[in-house]
């Protein structure tokens, strides 16, 4: 039998699990949609972000796009009026704390972005405007330590509000809304690798 591959923009909120053994009640994948049997999430987003979450029933491919190989886009909507400077020490790569010690994060693509990009509401509101500005950032990595995304912005004094992961490879959220789930033959992201 093939296998099958999905797209999902995972909501604010879900674990990026079809399992959860502890007692406390969690959103899993499995209420968003009937995946077949033996569908596992490549890759993982924490329960409070958002995003492009590719799925399949295929451990090779799960494999190849969690390799180091492929790039991972992330939009990142930060405390504060990020600077030019701060998105410099990003690119360079910065300092953060991994697994008790310090890792020193591999140098990255970053850039402001100063269009506030649509992606509706999130379940749960961030904070209220009373609390001062923030902004938008886009960061590309190709490595994925334990929340490395949020511990980048905040080691550079712009701590992460929302994030929401826009593109793997060359796979891409577009316009899916959350919740929304699309099958696709193929991942279509060898062309980077």
């Amino acid at each position: 039998m093939p296998h099958q591959h999905f797209i999902l923009h995972k909501p604010y909120g879900y674990l990026s699990q079809f399992i959860y053994e502890l007692k406390r009640k969690k959103r899993l994948l499995g209420e968003l949609y009937h995946f077949p049997e033996g569908t596992m999430a490549i890759g993982r987003l924490d329960e409070d972000s958002e995003g492009l979450l590719l799925l399949t029933t295929d451990g090779k491919m799960s494999e190849l796009v969690r390799s180091k190989k492929v790039d991972k886009e992330y939009y990142v909507q930060v405390d504060g009026i990020i600077t030019q400077e701060a998105i410099e020490e990003l690119k360079k790569g910065v300092t953060i704390g991994f697994k008790g010690g310090k890792y020193k994060t591999k140098p990255c693509e970053a850039r402001l972005i100063h269009e506030i990009p649509e992606f509706g509401i999130r379940g749960r509101k961030i904070r209220d405007e009373r609390h001062g500005p923030t902004s938008w950032a886009s960061i590309t990595v190709n490595e994925g330590k334990f929340r490395q995304v949020r511990k980048m912005t905040a080691a550079v004094g712009f701590p992460t509000l929302r994030l929401v992961r826009v593109r793997v490879g060359n796979v891409h959220l577009d316009n899916l809304q959350a919740g929304e789930v699309k099958e696709v033959e193929d991942f279509n992201i060898n062309n980077q690798l």
